[in-house]
């Protein structure tokens, strides 16, 4: 007779152990129905410790590496078999606490193997066919006697297969926990603490969107939203306020229907124990939601009874949005997400106190959330608050609506806040509403956790980046003494890779003082062109390329504004800092100066409005390059202008006296000529670029992009010709200062089809006629901005094309002889381009976390590791 089929359900994420008496067949069970990963084995361990599987004297060592995997295997979220015996309760007794401290479900699975058939296999096992003849026996007395505790030693769900037959047919199945909700993508409106606020409840789901449907006598049962969008509840439907009966009557109409999800919050669970019968305090506005309980009874006497049931189905979190959402009733550590246990729940119901008491005789909650830094967004109420804001990626929406504040919803995944006011106080606070989150809406930024060692930081366009253990040192020195304010550095920008290698001849027209020795070019458009026509790129925009240094501009509308948003001191209206991220200037003044004249011009352009937004960052070049570079062209390149001008007129006055005197040495003074021509113009290269500046009376400043502004990441949305037609408006507002000079310069360009050989042709010359004028070259970058190959990678945001006397400077006075060109044309750029591409992920991936609003530390994950890449060792003059 063939056994009928029997399933067994395995929650996805548990503590799977397997009990039976040897030759049992649990390891041959274990390979039929779970992965070979998935099984944690005490024979085997044995084995590993004592190269013999069966040397009895190996078991506590045994057991230990067996514990010590499936902790490991249950720590990093995976279902887990543990393969052994298990038929003594002390052995049992251990692996349950193992499953409580990971906050899994224990299930046990009992194979009832008649104890001859037992004997029978192990006789058959070479390995076993010395067993000791008690074994078995004593194993099986002890099967026996545990078949009637496991529920009660903690298993949350027991399997018990009887006869081989049984065992044969069973199936496993992995069951979805029930807080596993991840396949739901929403959108959903997050409602925060009711109350029994009925009314209120009703205004807000309309202001929603929902469309409310009533029983006969007008009572709200039933709500959904004509979009198909879901509500979620956050708990603490009842007690203190007008109408509990008539908020639970309305969100369990939802639930049932599909329109709702809700969690349980501590009030529910209180009502849910009173209901049973269990001894509760009737306190804490319990005791009016029983006398409307009690009201209700009279018209409805089953009410009550689906109360409980309700309540007693709810489940203490949901992981929503493929797990970026965690809603839950008082906060959820990361490290409790999708577990399931008695310590969850409790916090997911109460939160975590200190032990202490404040003034007004209410617990201290422990501030989880300050120290929160998970990737899923945490919604919660519980803990009343003037008003929901974001802390750390998490949020409370409990703004007191009973207590005469609010009542709150979470758009998501707008992340767009709805409210409506309290109509009244229904239930006087024992304390007044306040905000305990320490500094501002976004916390605090990093700590030193966030950022020592080696770090993996995650992407939305290349996925994982690493940071080097010793990379992220060099970073955190930067950052921690040099740095400008955290709460304004909210971007840095990624080096630029340069063009691939010309070894494209000069023209006669085109040839430096060089002359005949010249080699030709280092750097060409061609290379650039051809390149972005490989990857597929058929329209590129040529900008011009300012001498100066980068400088990155947070403008806000106001002070006020910087201080709401950023968190700023009083006074402060943005920040301009470096590409390292250091203050642009030392005087604070100027920067406000600076700022407030940028925030003026984007006033007078109407971009403010244009862009909805009260901040924008900025992308720029500051002029002179001396400005930031005074040290540099001091004692590196002033210094070999000067070494020049000393010795050259000398040599050639002395070779030419022996020259004239008849003696040969034309050869050698035509090389000194030569040399004498190439630091002459090394020095005219570099003095270019070089002028006084006092204040801003001298200063230039080139913005070329819109970075970010408030809920966008332009670098990403807006192609680089209507970019630069923005700040066109910008630069023709400015205001001139009385004696004509403006403080914005503007960004001339180019737009090349790569495809088009006339077009690529007039790039070249438009490349040539700038630096020609003493311009130091041109950026390349595809016209859209943001652009993918066909293979899904990122494409070169930007190549940098530079003229060949400002590589005068970076190579040295004679780069151009045909020798050391030949040379500095094996340079290898696969390094830097690589870093170009990671550093420039890393700032998109920056640039979303903050026009998303993200926290501080999330957004400062992503700049601290552009900083940090930036000690990788890597030719500088590339």
């Amino acid at each position: 007779m063939t056994e009928e089929k029997r399933t067994i359900g395995v929650p996805d994420l548990s503590l799977v152990v397997l009990v039976g008496t040897t030759g049992a067949g649990k390891s041959t069970f274990a390979r039929r129905h779970f992965l070979p990963t998935q099984v944690v084995s005490s024979d085997v361990c044995r084995g590993l410790v004592a190269d013999d599987e069966n040397d009895q004297s190996a078991t506590p060592d045994a057991f230990d590496l067996l514990h010590y995997i499936a902790g490991k295997r249950l720590a990093a979220g995976r279902l887990t078999v543990v393969d052994a015996t298990n038929v003594r309760s002390e052995s049992r007794r251990s692996l349950i606490a193992l499953a409580r401290e990971h906050d899994v479900l224990p299930v046990a699975i009992v194979l009832d193997v008649p104890e001859g058939e037992c004997a029978r296999r192990n006789a058959q096992r070479p390995d076993r066919a010395e067993m000791p003849g008690h074994v078995i026996p004593r194993q099986r007395r002890e099967l026996r006697r545990s078949l009637k505790s496991l529920e009660r030693e903690g298993f949350r769900k027991v399997h018990v297969l009887r006869g081989a037959d049984e065992v044969e047919a069973a199936e496993v199945a992995t069951e979805r926990r029930y807080n596993d909700l991840r396949h739901l993508t929403g959108p959903f409106d997050i409602i925060g603490d009711i109350h029994g606020c009925r009314s209120e409840l009703e205004t807000l789901l309309g202001k929603l969107g929902y469309a409310l449907r009533r029983d006969e006598l007008g009572r709200p049962v039933d709500a959904a939203h004509p979009e198909g969008r879901t509500a979620v509840f956050v708990g603490d439907l009842v007690d203190r306020g007008p109408d509990s009966p008539g908020v639970l009557r309305l969100v369990m109409g939802m639930v049932a229907s599909g329109a709702a999800l809700c969690v349980p919050g501590n009030h529910e669970n209180k009502l849910g124990r009173y209901l049973k019968g269990r001894k509760v305090q009737v306190t804490h506005g319990l005791a009016e939601t029983v006398e409307q309980l009690d009201r209700e009874h009279q018209a409805d006497p089953a009410f009550a009874d689906r109360v409980r049931d309700f309540i007693e189905s709810l489940v203490s979190h949901y992981v929503l949005d493929g797990g970026g959402l965690v809603v839950c009733h008082a906060g959820l550590p990361e490290k409790y997400h999708g577990r399931t246990s008695g310590r969850v729940r409790s916090h997911a119901l109460y939160g975590e106190t200190t032990g202490e008491t404040d003034e007004f005789g209410l617990p201290v909650r422990y501030p989880w959330a300050e120290d929160y830094r998970g990737r899923a967004a945490v919604v919660y109420g519980h803990t009343p608050t003037p008003r929901a804001s974001w802390l750390n990626n998490t949020i409370c929406l409990d703004t007191g609506c009973v207590f005469g504040g609010r009542m709150t919803a979470l758009r998501w995944p707008e992340r767009e806040l709805v409210d409506v006011p309290a109509q009244q106080v229904w239930y006087e606070p024992v304390k007044p509403l306040t905000t305990e989150a320490p500094g501002g809406a976004d916390g605090r930024p990093l700590d030193l956790g966030d950022v020592r060692g080696r770090r993996i930081v995650e992407t939305r366009h290349t996925g994982r980046i690493a940071v080097k253990e010793e990379n992220a040192a060099a970073a955190l020195e930067v950052m921690s003494r040099f740095a400008v304010d955290p709460r304004l550095l909210g971007y840095l920008p990624p080096t630029m890779a340069p063009t691939a290698t010309s070894k494209e001849p000069a023209a006669a027209s085109e040839e430096g003082t060089g002359g005949a020795a010249d080699g030709g070019f280092l750097e060409h458009p061609a290379e650039a062109f051809a390149a972005y026509r490989a990857d597929g790129v058929r329209q590129v925009i040529c900008e011009e390329k300012h001498m100066g240094s980068r400088a990155v501009a947070l403008v806000c509308r106001d002070a006020d504004i910087a201080r709401e948003r950023f968190s700023t001191p009083d006074g402060v209206s943005g920040a301009l800092h470096t590409r390292t991220g250091r203050p642009f200037f030392d005087d604070a003044k100027l920067t406000e100066t600076v700022l407030g004249g940028l925030s003026g011009c984007l006033e007078r352009a109407g971009l403010w409005q244009e862009l909805d937004t009260d901040w924008v960052l900025l992308d720029a070049e500051l002029l002179p390059w001396s400005l930031k570079a005074e040290g540099l062209l001091r004692h590196q390149y002033a210094a070999v202008g000067a070494a020049s001008r000393a010795v050259f007129p000398g040599v050639l006055a002395a070779l030419e006296g022996a020259e004239a005197r008849g003696v040969e040495v034309s050869a050698l003074l035509g090389k000194q000529r030569e040399r004498a021509s190439d630091a002459a113009a090394f020095t005219a290269a570099y003095r270019r670029y070089c002028w006084p500046v006092d204040g801003l009376d001298g200063l230039r400043m080139a913005p070329f992009q819109i970075l970010a502004v408030q809920g966008r990441n332009l670098a990403t949305a807006l192609p680089h010709d209507q970019q630069l037609a923005l700040i066109d408006r910008m630069i023709e507002a400015e205001k001139p200062a009385a004696d004509g000079t403006r403080l914005l310069a503007p960004t001339r360009r180019l737009i090349v089809d790569t495809e088009d050989e006339a077009s690529v042709a007039e790039g070249v010359r438009w490349w040539l006629d700038l630096t020609a004028a003493g311009g130091e070259g041109m950026v390349v970058k595809p016209l859209q901005g943001f652009v993918r190959k066909g293979d899904g990678r990122l494409v070169q945001p930007g190549v940098k094309c530079r003229g060949r006397e400002y590589l005068r400077i970076i190579y040295g006075p004679e780069y151009t002889r045909p020798d050391n060109l030949a040379r500095l044309r094996e340079r290898h750029l696969g390094h830097k381009r690589s870093l170009a591409l990671r550093e420039y992920a890393l700032g998109l991936e920056a640039l979303d976390r903050l026009a998303e609003g993200e926290p501080l530390w999330r957004v400062h994950e992503a700049v601290f590791a552009v900083l940090a890449l930036e000690s990788e060792p890597v030719d500088p003059r590339l």
